[in-house]
């Protein structure tokens, strides 16, 4: 409902007491002070990370600077660029990961840097963040498969762009996720997911390789077709008629999916 000017000044009077006048002021000067000392922060940040980066003129040309732009929508992302000094220092692009945003990225720089080098394989990085599970196999039967506890930080980071990616329909690698929610639920699909991040983050970093979104969807392309012939193979041994296979097939759980 629209109100007139006069309605509006009239709703802006009030009983405006000193000592909640004074709390305000001071909350706001607080505010003011903890920006301002965020603004330094990011500053610092920022000279610590350009000394570890090399020069723009020795680097390669891999890849175009990206923009930053949807990376820096949040109203508490760093002041600074940090999709060109992750560039910069792992010569690719992680930004090109939708899921991935400016505190994944900044956890791997701080956190890891190039001592990801030191893993020879995808799997041994994704086993250094406990993002595979810990099979316990005796007489060849698999006791347990727990992932094994454990806090860091970056695994923490990919656990929410996992989460995140889980929200994104459209996502090159929301279908693998709801594969794994839909058998194992959603946590198990969180951390599924995040190791598949590790992979590919590992893959991008040491092999200098953009990400390969397109083989992606290939792949999810092929496991689908894998799945159907897989259906196929169960229908026939089923020897089902007619029918029975209109019945099955004209059943709600089909019919709405």
């Amino acid at each position: 409902m629209k109100k007139s000017k006069e309605e509006i000044a009239q709703s802006l009077q009030g009983w405006w007491r000193p000592e909640l006048l004074f709390e305000l002021k001071v909350a706001l000067d607080f505010y003011k002070l903890y920006q301002e000392s965020l603004l330094t922060c990011d500053g610092v940040i920022e000279e610590a990370l350009s000394r570890c980066v090399p020069e723009e003129s020795v680097l390669k040309p891999v890849v175009k600077i990206p923009s930053d732009k949807k990376k820096q929508n949040s109203k508490n992302a760093p002041t600074f660029n940090v999709s060109q000094i992750a560039l910069r220092y792992f010569q690719t692009d992680l930004f090109a990961i939708s899921g991935i945003g400016n505190s994944t990225v900044l956890c791997l720089l701080t956190t890891l840097g190039k001592d990801i080098h030191k893993f020879a394989t995808a799997k041994s990085f994704a086993s250094w963040l406990r993002l595979v599970p810990n099979n316990k196999i005796s007489g060849g039967r698999i006791l347990s498969h727990r992932t094994p506890a454990g806090k860091s930080y970056i695994a923490t980071a990919l656990r929410q762009a996992a989460n995140s990616i889980g929200n994104q329909a459209n996502h090159e690698l929301n279908p693998f996720f709801k594969r794994i929610a839909y058998k194992k639920g959603r946590v198990a699909a969180i951390t599924a997911t995040a190791r598949k991040l590790a992979v590919i983050i590992w893959n991008m970093i040491t092999k200098m390789e953009p990400y390969q979104k397109t083989q992606l969807k290939a792949n999810d392309q092929r496991t689908k077709k894998a799945g159907i012939r897989q259906v196929q193979r169960r229908l026939a041994a089923l020897d089902l008629s007619q029918d029975e296979l209109i019945t099955l097939f004209s059943n709600s759980s089909f019919s709405n999916s």
